[in-house]
Formats: C-alpha cells, structure tokens, sequence
C-alpha cells in the first residue's frame, strides 16, 4: 500500500509551526499497515500548491490530506481536492463528519471532501491531532477493503 500523506498549512510550510498532523496519520497508517510505504510534504494554503502536491502524489493509492477543511479564507483543500479527483466518494466525507461531530460539535464546520482519481482514493482530514485519530478510527478500517475493490478484486 502507497500512503502520500499531505499538510496543509501557511505556519508549517514555512517552518514557523511543527506539524503534528501529518506525522499521526503516518503513524496511525503504519499501525494498521506495517507493510506500507507513507511520503509526507507539507505545502502552503495555496490553492495551485495543494493541487500540485496532489498531482505529484498521483499513483499512490491513498493521498490523505490534512488541515485547511474549514471556513476561514485561507482554507481552501476541498476546493482544490475537488479540481484534482474525477468522482467524489461522499460516504467517507459524510461519516468522518459525523463521527467528529459526536466527539466535537464544531466538525459541522469541516468541509473535507473524499473522491477517486484514477486508482487513488483522496481524503481530506481536519488540521488537529485529535481530529486524524478520530477520521482514522473511521477510514481506517476501510482502506484495505477500498483498494482490493479499486483493483477490481472485488470483496474478499
């Protein structure tokens, strides 16, 4: 399995900011999967820079993206998510949402957005560490099911 792994944030980007996020959803990636082979970056709240990190990462089987979900100007991922995949998958939005909601009532202010480009699944996850922990307890579960299916390898 091919996790890219992508942060979105001015603050990190220009080292101003650790990021935390992006090395959980390795770590949680890792934990489910020890055989997979994760790339991380970090790039600005641009949308041309999120797109281009997008497409770098094309042929991975997973890019999931976190930070720049909400409603501030500067958080523009699904935007640019949405220019990049060919069909979105709203079941994984929708659940991730619902699930942060039970824990947060502000993830109703997410606007992260799932999708398929080719034989890679994007997800966009919330900026925070405890959000990734929570989406990944969601899509973590999933992943190996999603990529036998994307292979055309049906069930299992």
């Amino acid at each position: 399995m091919k996790v890219t792994v992508i942060t979105v944030s001015d603050r990190a980007s220009r080292g101003e900011y650790e990021d935390l996020s992006g090395p959980e959803i390795e770590e949680e990636v890792r934990r489910r999967f020890a055989d997979a082979v994760v790339f991380r970056r970090v790039v600005a709240d641009e949308p041309q820079e999120i797109l281009a990190a997008l497409h770098e990462a094309e042929g991975a089987d997973f890019i999931l993206t976190t930070g720049g979900t909400g409603i501030s100007p500067r958080d523009v991922t699904p935007e640019a998510t949405r220019l990049f995949i060919q069909r979105e998958l709203p079941g994984i939005a929708e659940s991730l949402r619902a699930q942060s909601y039970a824990e947060t009532p502000t993830a109703v202010l997410s606007r992260g957005v799932a999708g398929l480009k080719g034989g890679t699944i994007v997800v966009n996850f919330p900026g925070s560490v405890r959000a990734v922990r929570l989406c990944m307890k969601v899509f973590g579960p999933v992943m190996e099911h999603a990529l036998r299916m994307m292979r055309g390898e049906g069930h299992g």
